[in-house]
């Protein structure tokens, strides 16, 4: 039976898969990542843990003239395997095979060649102000992690695009850890953020319960008073003020494996005049439980997969 994976021959079909079938290769891919690094080594739970972001960025964007930068480079296998290099995947790290990282020697789709942390958000900055000096009508969209994010470089470039007002979009790729434990007050910052999805759900329920009051319209007019303090309400629960503070317009967090949500954001952000951060929470080694359970052993050697039926 014929894969949906083998009739991706170019980034442009993920446009046209619905949710389904997105779904679908999703897993597909992720048995494609689990067999090759089981071979080869590799970054496997990285990789594992942004099938569905990269697979909703190619279904919204299109990278022929729009342009992702990847930090680091241990996230970007799928985008990697949507990129024309699906039939070669497997030779990944090997010798004349294909790199372990985004390199724009090897493909047009690799906007910015990476293996150091924390340049991700600087080198989309620089892309985006040279396409606007180009006269281009494109989007440029950088990927950074939560430990990557902690980098000194990462920080100016958040501040430089903020001053610039560029509509710049930076995806944080927050799955709570790096090779090594995060530390600082940053990765502190984050862990505070996490609670959004408890406002959320408070936000949803108590919405609900005041759209039930059966006096004619005196829900809706509770509903227009609490609009009214949202904003404080929020601000006490999601902390995202320092990427407001930076100039950015703060977005999450969302489940980074719902790409349904992933694509509305995405969708909705598209049209933004000004920088955007959209806080994405993943799971490391997502699909592929012994990674899941204890991902730093899968970061940078699949040495311990034992077998593909695990997914």
């Amino acid at each position: 039976m014929e894969r949906l994976l083998d009739k991706i021959t170019s980034p442009k079909i993920v446009h046209d898969l619905n949710l389904q079938e997105l779904r679908i290769l999703a897993s597909e891919i992720r048995e494609l990542i689990l067999s090759t690094v089981a071979n080869n080594g590799g970054h496997l739970a990285p990789s594992l843990g942004t099938v569905e972001l990269t697979l909703a960025l190619y279904s919204v964007f299109d990278f022929d003239n729009d342009k992702l930068v990847w930090d680091v480079g241990h996230q970007a296998y799928t985008h990697k395997i949507l990129t024309g290099r699906k039939d070669t995947f497997h030779t990944l790290r090997t010798k004349g095979g294909l790199t372990g990282f985004p390199k724009r020697s090897e493909s047009k789709y690799d906007a910015f060649g990476v293996g150091h942390s924390s340049t991700s958000i600087s080198a989309a900055l620089g892309i985006l102000i040279a396409s606007e000096l180009e006269h281009k009508n494109n989007h440029v969209i950088a990927v950074i992690g939560d430990g990557a994010l902690t980098g000194g470089e990462a920080f100016e470039a958040l501040n430089h695009a903020g001053q610039l007002k560029k509509n710049l979009i930076v995806i944080l790729n927050d799955n709570e850890m790096s090779i090594d434990k995060n530390v600082g007050a940053l990765s502190e910052y984050l862990s505070q953020i996490r609670l959004a999805p408890q406002y959320r759900r408070a936000k949803k329920d108590f919405e609900d319960f005041v759209r039930k009051i059966p006096i004619a319209n005196i829900g809706d007019k509770i509903l227009s008073t609490a609009n009214s303090i949202r904003y404080g309400l929020k601000s006490a629960i999601v902390p995202s003020a320092i990427f407001e503070s930076l100039g950015f317009t703060y977005l999450g967090p969302v489940d980074g494996h719902d790409i349904k949500a992933m694509q509305d954001i995405l969708i909705g952000v598209k049209d933004f005049e000004v920088p955007v951060l959209i806080h994405v929470h993943t799971t490391k080694g997502k699909g592929y439980k012994p990674a899941e359970d204890s991902p730093e052993s899968f970061t940078v050697s699949a040495s311990l997969i034992s077998s593909p039926a695990k997914l």
